[in-house]
């Protein structure tokens, strides 16, 4: 396995990173007995940065996590979870108070059976007043930092433009590391425009969600995906061309999303041992950059659009 520097936050990081999300059940129901395995088959295998968050399944993802994380010695992975989102009994919820973030990380440490975090997000700025962000969730989290609690501070966002903005409105040093999804892809690579930004600050770029939430796959997106119809069709139909060639399109689109070599790590998430095992398989082959260029190409006008920009 690769690995590269997050940063830096002196964190050593493999370019595929473990995304606990599935375990807590968000893209279809889970075995527990197989999530476990599948987090034990990941650090056994190089992919020992894992990220998760407690609105994954409404704390599901955490504590199923947390079993996994008692058999492991801790010094064989980094871990990454979130505050600010929340939710219970289907009914999501958002607080970046200073308060509740303090809370949150105490609260995670136990569902997750430890007594550190290595790096503590907040999660999905853009449902936060970017300013609040900025006075209150992130000097919260810079305290536990200098408490010893968490040894590295981040965001995490859809939309880049957040990213940027809170990092330039915030003292240097505070945002170590961002983690933005679905703008590293097949369909679309506008994470690359802001490459320049975050490496200028020495910021961590942690790169999740190769397969575009479901649309780069042969199984298809979850019902609740925000896709426009055109995009969805698109990439249908370049699923449908891979698998003509004998190419899943799942094995390009990871092998794609490690592949520029200034991006530390990308994150993908799965509660099946055996799927943990066949994308370490993928990403250790060539890539077929034709098989590239003929996907984008079928995709074409539908690159960028607005649910991944808005």
């Amino acid at each position: 396995m690769e690995y590269r520097d997050l940063g830096k936050t002196g964190l050593k990081v493999p370019v595929l990173s473990f995304g606990a999300s599935s375990l807590g059940g968000v893209f279809h129901s889970i075995k527990e007995e197989n999530a476990l395995k599948a987090v034990f088959t990941a650090v056994e295998n190089g992919l020992n940065f894992i990220d998760v968050s407690p609105y994954y399944g409404h704390y599901k993802a955490e504590t199923v996590l947390g079993k996994a994380l008692k058999e492991i010695p801790r010094s064989s992975y980094t871990l990454s979870t979130k505050v600010g989102r929340y939710g219970k009994d289907g009914v999501n919820t958002w607080d970046y108070s200073g308060k509740r973030a303090k809370e949150s990380v105490y609260e995670s440490m136990e569902r997750l059976n430890i007594d550190y975090i290595d790096l503590i997000n907040v999660h999905d700025i853009e449902f936060a007043d970017l300013q609040q962000v900025v006075d209150e969730t992130l000097p919260a989290l810079v305290e536990l930092k200098e408490k010893g609690i968490v040894g590295h501070v981040g965001i995490t966002d859809l939309q880049l433009e957040n990213l940027k903005w809170v990092i330039e409105h915030s003292k240097p040093g505070v945002v170590e590391t961002v983690l933005n999804f679905c703008h590293y892809s097949l369909n679309d690579d506008k994470l690359v425009d802001f490459l320049d930004f975050f490496e200028e600050r020495g910021i961590g770029v942690i790169n999740a969600s190769p397969f575009s939430m479901g649309l780069l796959t042969q199984r298809g997106i979850p019902d609740w995906h925000p896709a426009p119809k055109p995009l969805v069709e698109a990439c249908k139909k370049a699923a449908e061309y891979c698998s003509e060639q004998g190419y899943p399109i799942e094995k390009l689109a990871i092998q794609y999303s490690v592949s520029n070599k200034r991006i530390p790590t990308t994150l993908f998430s799965s509660a099946n041992p055996d799927s943990v095992l066949k994308n370490i398989k993928y990403i250790q082959e060539p890539i077929d950059w034709n098989l590239v260029e003929k996907v984008k190409e079928i995709i074409g006008d539908q690159k960028r659009v607005s649910w991944a920009n808005s």
